[in-house]
């Protein structure tokens, strides 16, 4: 017997009452009471009644009941409840619109059918979202990887594309060395041994610079400069007389005051190193230069002085009080001031010759 198909799609709910209307039919037939029998004495024993012929097809996929053949009768008793029915009543064996024996429960078959497409839907979706979780989560572990790889691995060329077949970035060439020795670095004093080489503007203004000085935390304000080529006038006792001897070019000095003390620094420039450093012993002793309100100091009283040289330069330091007093042997202020000052000389001198050095064409 070929099993009927169950319906889906649209429709599906009229199939099943269509069905159920069809099913009603057969059972009033068959549930029909039978003609009498003749008593046995006027008629041969009675033949097997034939089957009912089944009810007309009521939709097309309705069961098809079997050919009509004898049925043997079913033995005494009430009758088997067929899988799925419930008990008599309303939809039971012997309720209205109960099924017929033999016949699909086709509700029952239909519901089934949904609720297995739903729990299919359900397993579908919830498959599906557990493998496009992993499918995320897949390529974000690899972006990680991807983007925690060493861009050694590939070249890229300017226009941004990778280089074909490369595995490993281009390292820089290694460097090369000159086996010519660089020149060693200028000294300064080779550019102020000799007029030749140390030709920059010499003024107060370009050895002194500015309106003080800084040294060791203490500072000096600027009174009075002056320039002279007649290197004698600025200087009193041995000084002026070794001046002159040597060949002074030039005079330079400039005075600076520091609280209540004065201090004259003075550089004498000759022509080469041998006789700057001919005084370099002859402190006494550099013409005290007044002005910016010093009227007179170091003027026959005691005063601090030094004296030095370096290249062509010679320097000399003077320091007392700017009252015009004479200092006491435990002083200590003009001392510091003359020895602040001759460092400030030397710093400056030499600074002449690294300027020199770096404007040298023949090292650049």
């Amino acid at each position: 017997m070929q099993r009927p198909q169950i319906p889906r799609g649209e429709g599906a709910q009229q199939a099943v009452q269509a069905a159920q209307a069809a099913q009603a039919a057969r059972a009033a037939q068959q549930q029909a009471p039978a003609p009498a029998a003749p008593p046995e004495s006027a008629q041969p024993p009675a033949q097997a009644a034939p089957a009912p012929q089944s009810a007309p097809q009521a939709a097309p996929w309705t069961a098809r009941p079997p050919a009509a053949a004898a049925q043997t009768p079913p033995p005494a008793g009430p009758p088997p409840t067929p899988p799925g029915a419930g008990p008599a009543g309303p939809g039971g064996p012997a309720g209205p619109g109960a099924p017929s024996p033999g016949t699909p429960d086709w509700g029952a078959l239909a519901e089934a059918q949904e609720a297995s497409g739903r729990r299919k839907r359900k397993i579908m979706m919830l498959t599906g979202g557990i493998v496009a979780t992993v499918v995320i989560a897949g390529g974000v572990a690899t972006a990680v990887v991807v983007s925690g790889k060493s861009s050694d691995t590939a070249t890229v060329s300017p226009s941004g594309s990778t280089g074909a077949g490369t595995s490993q970035a281009s390292l820089p060439p290694e460097p090369t060395f000159s086996s010519v020795a660089p020149p060693p670095p200028a000294n300064p004093l080779d550019y102020i041994g000799t007029a030749a080489k140390d030709k920059a503007p010499l003024t107060p203004n370009t050895l002194f610079p500015g309106k003080q000085f800084l040294w060791n935390g203490h500072p000096y304000a600027k009174t009075a400069a002056s320039t002279t080529t007649s290197c004698a006038a600025g200087a009193r006792s041995a000084l002026s007389q070794a001046l002159a001897a040597n060949g002074c070019r030039r005079l330079i000095r400039t005075t600076y005051t520091a609280g209540g003390v004065a201090v004259t620094v003075g550089v004498a420039v000759f022509d080469d190193t041998a006789h700057a450093a001919k005084l370099r012993k002859t402190a006494q002793y550099l013409a005290p230069l007044n002005g910016g309100g010093v009227k007179d100091f170091c003027h026959a009283v005691a005063c601090r002085m030094t004296s030095n040289s370096v290249g062509r330069y010679a320097y000399f330091a003077i320091a007392g009080l700017k009252n015009g007093k004479t200092i006491t042997a435990t002083d200590t202020a003009a001392l510091t001031a003359a020895n602040d000052a001759s460092n400030f000389a030397f710093q400056r001198i030499i600074q002449r010759g690294k300027d020199a050095a770096a404007a040298d064409p023949a090292r650049n």
